[in-house]
C-alpha cells in the first residue's frame, strides 16, 4: 500500500513537471513567430491606473502613448528609454540597461527568462523570475493560446508596476521611424 502511494505520487509529479515544460515550450514556440505586437494597455502603479496603446517590436523597441492630460509617450529604442510629456515638450532620458524591461522587450532575453524561471498556473500562465539582485519579474501568458497578456515588475523607484495588455495586431507593418530617439536642443 505504501509503495503504491509513492508510485502514484511519482507519476503525478512527473506528469506535472512534463506539463510545465510543455507549456513553456509552447510559449517559446509562440514567441519565436512574433516580430511585433500592437496592443491596448492598462498600467497600475501605486494604485494609479493609466491606459493607452503601444507597439512592441522585438528586439528592444517600444512606443506607448498614454491617454492622459500630459500626453505622455514612452519610447524605448535598444538601450535608451525616453519619457516625453508632449503637452509641455519635456523629455526625460534613462538607460534601460538596469531596467527589468531589458528582459521582456528582447526576444532572446525573454525566451531565456521563460526557460529558466519558475512557473505557476492560475487564471493565466505566470512565469516568475528572480534576478541576481532579488527583483521579481512576473510575466503573464494566456492559457489557451500562449499570447502575452502582461507583466508585473518593480521599477527603479521601488514601485510595483502591473501592466496588462490586450493584443490588437501581431506582425503588422511598422514604420521604424516611430522609434527614433528625439534630439533635445
Amino acid at each position: 500500500m505504501f509503495n503504491k502511494f509513492f508510485i502514484i505520487l511519482f507519476i503525478i509529479v512527473s506528469f506535472s513537471l512534463n506539463t510545465f515544460a510543455d507549456e513553456k515550450k509552447l510559449i517559446v514556440d509562440r514567441l519565436i513567430n512574433i516580430n511585433n505586437i500592437t496592443f491596448n494597455f492598462e498600467q497600475i502603479t501605486n494604485k494609479k491606473k493609466e491606459t493607452g496603446t503601444c507597439t512592441l517590436v522585438f528586439d528592444n523597441k517600444l512606443i506607448c502613448d498614454y491617454e492622459d492630460s500630459m500626453q505622455k509617450r514612452i519610447l524605448i529604442n535598444k538601450k535608451t528609454l525616453v519619457i516625453q510629456h508632449r503637452r509641455y515638450n519635456k523629455f526625460y532620458f534613462y538607460p534601460i540597461s538596469k531596467s527589468p524591461f531589458i528582459k521582456i522587450f528582447s526576444k532572446n532575453n525573454l525566451i531565456n527568462l521563460i526557460k529558466k524561471s519558475d512557473y505557476q498556473l492560475n487564471n493565466n500562465i505566470e512565469i516568475i523570475h528572480i534576478d541576481k539582485d532579488g527583483r521579481i519579474i512576473t510575466i503573464f501568458f494566456k492559457k489557451n493560446n500562449y499570447d502575452l497578456v502582461g507583466w508585473k515588475v518593480v521599477d527603479q523607484l521601488q514601485n510595483e508596476v502591473y501592466f496588462s495588455i490586450k493584443i490588437k495586431k501581431v506582425n503588422s507593418e511598422i514604420n521604424n521611424k516611430i522609434f527614433l530617439i528625439p534630439s533635445v536642443n
